[in-house]
């Protein structure tokens, strides 16, 4: 009796998780796709993605803020700031970036999916999914320093707690690479006026 209750609650679980992916599918644009389309194309670091890109170039977040995307070597790095001169991007940000992003593969998991790193005046934030443990992260630097992750009944083993490890480790490479970032782009702010 009792194995019948696991295997209908396992059974119930399965249509949920998978009836909750079906209405992110619907409900998100498609972005992975666009970029992906277009990755077949690139040859090195492009510049800003177009509407035509499916994604738009220059948004208004709000009537002061705005955010500009770029495309560096297939993962997006999104801008924001109140002017037009605060979303220029340097050539050592774009190496930041795709040092990042292979430094992770690397020293962490290579089964990842990376959402967008997001550069703000006082923070950034970038988070993913790492694939083969099951595992949301975000790393957050700023006002809400730190490593967060997100999951649904992940299981507390070894190799779970290594991926921790790893994270954790991985997130001080972070914090001093785009600390440096936020620095130079104070800098490089102030200098001009």
């Amino acid at each position: 009796m009792g194995n019948l209750h696991n295997e209908r609650y396992d059974e119930i679980k399965s249509l949920l998780k998978k009836s909750r992916m079906l209405f992110e599918q619907e409900t998100q644009d498609n972005l992975a796709y666009s970029v992906e389309r277009k990755i077949d194309q690139d040859v090195d670091y492009e510049t800003a993605l177009t509407d035509e890109e499916g994604v738009e170039d220059f948004e208004s977040t709000t009537a002061s803020d705005k955010s500009q995307k770029y495309r560096i070597s297939g993962g997006i790095l999104t801008l924001h700031g109140k002017s037009r001169s605060d979303l220029d991007i340097t050539g050592d940000e774009k190496v930041a970036f795709q040092e990042t992003m292979d430094e992770f593969v690397t020293e962490v998991s290579d089964l990842v999916d990376f959402n967008t790193l997001n550069v703000y005046k006082n923070n950034v934030d970038w988070s993913g999914k790492i694939i083969d443990e099951d595992i949301d992260f975000t790393f957050t630097i700023g006002e809400n320093s730190g490593v967060y992750i997100d999951g649904e009944m992940m299981k507390v083993d070894d190799n779970f707690l290594a991926m921790i490890n790893k994270l954790q480790k991985f997130y001080q490479k972070f914090k001093t690479k785009w600390g440096r970032v936020l620095a130079n782009r104070k800098i490089t702010q102030e200098s001009p006026e």
